[in-house]
């Protein structure tokens, strides 16, 4: 029992002062990791620096000051770094090879950050989701529904994808379609439309919206209606001309046909 207790005490005397000194390292490496990281993200915030590149970057100072902190702690606890930075890279290429799809992950974020396809705030379609970009992470972009549901959608597939962005110009088209019967006047029908458009002050005058027809379908002669807005505005423009076109339709004895069947009955 004294030989284990001599032991012990060996131990501690030799390794004790290094392994608490690792431990504060770590404490302290990783309490200056968070703090390093949001000071980067706040002075890059304070340049107007893009958001989306602010937080990227942000991510990579942390993940590299955590790593040099793990370093430091090995070497303290004397651990041979040489060897083990060996090792590690062994291990590391074994582990590459394992995650390719979370190493693409990363390359399609540095993409993303590089051509600025996207940005922080933006309203896009890709990789199967829509919705506003809230952040563009190291592994996945975070995205926020119209619904308010959160979809993370990995790099890779985003940037493999093709990428819409409602975001990136000022104004948009809104494309509308609506009938009239066989039997209405379509320069009546027109006149009608015009008005609504006119009435609205969000649709654009320049460039002038469209209306023209552009099919004598089954049952329905169609309208292309074509007006320009504020990107902010395409759908309270959308909704407002889909309710105020049918109202003064209804007022103007314009009917809007649907479809219907004949059913002929021959007696022999």
């Amino acid at each position: 029992m004294e030989d284990i207790l001599k032991q012990i005490e060996t131990v501690v005397a030799t390794y004790g002062l290094n392994i608490v000194a690792a431990i504060v390292i770590l404490i302290v490496g990783l309490w200056l990791a968070k703090i390093i990281s949001k000071s980067v993200v706040k002075m890059m915030l304070k340049k107007n620096v893009d958001a989306t590149l602010t937080n990227f970057l942000g991510s990579i100072v942390k993940i590299g000051i955590i790593a040099f902190v793990v370093m430091a702690v090995i070497s303290k606890l004397g651990i041979e770094t040489t060897s083990f930075v060996a090792v590690i890279g062994a291990i590391g290429l074994a582990i590459g090879f394992a995650l390719q799809g979370s190493l693409s992950n990363i390359a399609a974020g540095v993409m993303i950050i590089i051509f600025r396809q996207i940005k922080v705030g933006d309203f896009i379609e890709g990789g199967g989701s829509v919705g506003s970009v809230e952040t563009v992470g190291i592994f996945s972009t975070t995205l926020t529904t119209p619904d308010n549901k959160v979809i993370y959608v990995p790099n890779s597939k985003l940037v493999g994808d093709n990428i819409v962005n409602y975001s990136v110009k000022d104004t948009r088209r809104v494309d509308m379609v609506f009938g009239i019967g066989y039997s209405d006047d379509i320069d009546k029908a027109k006149t009608v439309i015009n008005r609504v458009l006119n009435s609205n002050d969000k649709v654009l005058k320049d460039p002038a919206p469209l209306v023209v027809v552009t099919e004598l379908a089954d049952s329905s002669v169609n309208f292309n209606v074509r007006p320009w807005v504020n990107a902010a505005d395409y759908w309270g423009v959308y909704f407002y001309c889909h309710e105020e076109i049918k109202k003064q339709f209804d007022a103007e004895n314009i009917s809007i046909p649907f479809p219907q069947t004949d059913v002929h009955i021959h007696q022999n």
